[in-house]
């Protein structure tokens, strides 16, 4: 092991010791996660979980009856919406409900605060879907949820050392637009020791959660080194990342120049038009998110 690489773990060890509280899943939302993984379980026993939890209720039927999923009609049930939208999307769901909360701390600085990441985290789910479905890949739910928690490596820098993620961020030089001179990913190695894909993939394995999405939180900028059985979903991330910073307002921090690596481009056959129409979608499904 090299001495870079060494240190990189440590900072990573470190920081995961230190932040045990935004290192455990909610109880109901592991819960949940069980229960999917288990291919004896039903619709029932999830509903049974669910119905305890009247904010994640409230939450699942909003999604259910948004343009997002495109269903018939509204639907009141959440034994209906589970039924509906499949175990799948709803552990996603959960698990986005849950990571809501640890997304929040206000204004570090004029150009960054948690809401500003979580806002991020959510295009960038949105755009891995919204790929996953035009290419007709069948792995909506998958990439969604890889999607959300790309990032989740800057949360773990904030909850460990605040300070240090300013001076991080502080040292990227943006300009009024949120456009940095230098990458986050750059100032985050130097300060750090390591950079936000490094604290992402660590809590993802912390977390138990499956080889795709380590590698997204591990690899989403630099796509062609994940392990080659979850490269599709870290390419189908990284291309939503990009997409998602060209938007107005986007998180360009960790994308100075936003541009989709060209082997991702050339194995999801993506044309210009297609990106420039998923970017337009995007704005459109993140408006009526915010109706």
């Amino acid at each position: 092991m090299t001495t870079t690489q060494e240190k990189r773990e440590q900072s990573v060890a470190s920081a995961l010791k230190e932040i045990s509280h935004i290192a455990t899943l909610p109880e109901v939302t592991l819960k949940i996660i069980d229960l999917v993984e288990d291919p004896s379980s039903s619709a029932q026993d999830l509903h049974e979980v669910i119905s305890n939890d009247p904010a994640l209720c409230s939450r699942i039927l909003k999604v259910v009856n948004s343009s997002f999923y495109g269903l018939p009609g509204q639907i009141a049930s959440i034994n209906r919406a589970i039924v509906m939208l499949g175990l799948n999307a709803v552990k996603n769901i959960a698990i986005a409900a849950s990571l809501a909360k640890l997304f929040r701390g206000g204004e570090l600085t004029p150009f960054f605060s948690a809401k500003e990441l979580w806002d991020h985290s959510n295009a960038v789910a949105i755009a891995s879907k919204m790929i996953s479905d035009r290419l007709g890949m069948g792995l909506g739910d998958e990439a969604y949820l890889a999607g959300l928690i790309h990032d989740i490596g800057i949360m773990v820098e904030m909850q460990y050392d605040r300070s240090t993620l300013i001076d991080a961020i502080d040292r990227c030089g943006a300009d009024s637009s949120g456009k940095p001179s230098v990458s986050l990913l750059d100032t985050e190695e130097e300060v750090f020791g390591a950079n936000h894909q490094d604290f992402g993939k660590g809590l993802c394995e912390k977390w138990k959660f499956p080889a795709p999405f380590v590698a997204a939180a591990g690899y989403h900028h630099n796509p062609t080194e994940a392990p080659s059985e979850a490269k599709k979903i870290v390419y189908i991330v990284h291309a939503a990342d990009v997409i998602a910073s060209m938007i107005d307002g986007g998180f360009k921090l960790d994308n100075p120049e936003p541009k989709i690596h060209q082997e991702v481009i050339d194995d999801l056959d993506l044309t210009e038009a297609m990106i420039k129409d998923l970017v337009v979608k995007l704005v459109e499904a993140l408006n009526e998110e915010t109706v």
